[in-house]
């Protein structure tokens, strides 16, 4: 993810070419389907970059073109230079401002929308365990929302959802992913795990049945900036939203 110079974004066209060639080797295949910028170089215009990668798929090197953690006004800029396939930002229930806000604009140009992080980073599965418990190469360890002065406030967010999982006989997170699909079926989570059961309990998420009562009543369970901590370290969130 880092870029030049520290930075966690490198959107010069020259870097947008080399990463990609360098993809193609790694994985052995000659063309990429999705090639995604993963975060925005607030010091090269997005045209630019998007050019860059527009020029990928009139050489059949990408089939399509996605960006993560873009906003609006970026994705506009971007669109307006080359379909944008994919928009991929943070959307779950304990974070999905910037998600909705960006919602309206991926529907209004016909993109899809990728949900990354649909469950808190664990948050919301209930299973978290404290900050003073988690291992030192947890990478969470890092992210204000398991800092010890918001984790408390946060779970307790989580407990209203574990009540009304317990009446739908289903897991917390299978709850928040049957909330997270039923935004539109424009939105595609996508959950992280590295365990099998894991994977199986995430996929019958779909057989979850929400009504429009309970939709509701999950929505405003955790009411949109209810959470605390903010979704990356301060020098992170220079990144990402752009």
């Amino acid at each position: 993810m880092l870029g030049r110079a520290g930075k966690f974004a490198d959107g010069r066209p020259e870097f947008v070419v080399s990463s990609c060639e360098a993809s193609l080797k790694r994985l052995g295949v000659d063309v990429i389907d999705l090639y995604y910028q993963h975060r925005i170089d607030p010091d090269v215009p997005i045209e630019d970059t998007v050019g860059a990668m527009a020029r990928l798929v009139e050489d059949g090197k990408v089939r399509a073109l996605g960006l993560s953690e873009a906003g609006p006004q970026t994705i506009r800029r971007a669109h307006a230079v080359h379909k944008i396939a994919a928009v991929q930002n943070e959307f779950s229930l304990l974070y999905r401002a910037e998600a909705e806000e960006t919602l309206q604009t991926t529907r209004d140009l016909g993109i899809g929308f990728v949900a990354y992080s649909p469950l808190g980073r664990g948050l919301l599965t209930g299973s978290v365990p404290g900050p003073e418990t988690m291992a030192e190469t947890d990478a969470r360890r890092r992210h204000p929302r398991f800092a010890p002065e918001n984790i408390a406030h946060n779970m307790e967010l989580v407990r209203r959802i574990e009540v009304m999982a317990r009446t739908k006989k289903c897991t917390p997170g299978q709850l928040v992913l049957a909330w997270l699909l039923a935004q539109g079926d424009d939105i595609v989570p996508i959950p992280g795990t590295k365990r099998k059961e894991r994977l199986l309990e995430n996929i019958a998420a779909l057989a979850v049945h929400l009504t429009k009562d309970d939709l509701a009543q999950i929505s405003e369970s955790i009411p949109v900036g209810a959470a605390a901590g903010l979704r990356y370290p301060e020098p992170q969130m220079k990144s990402v939203y752009l």
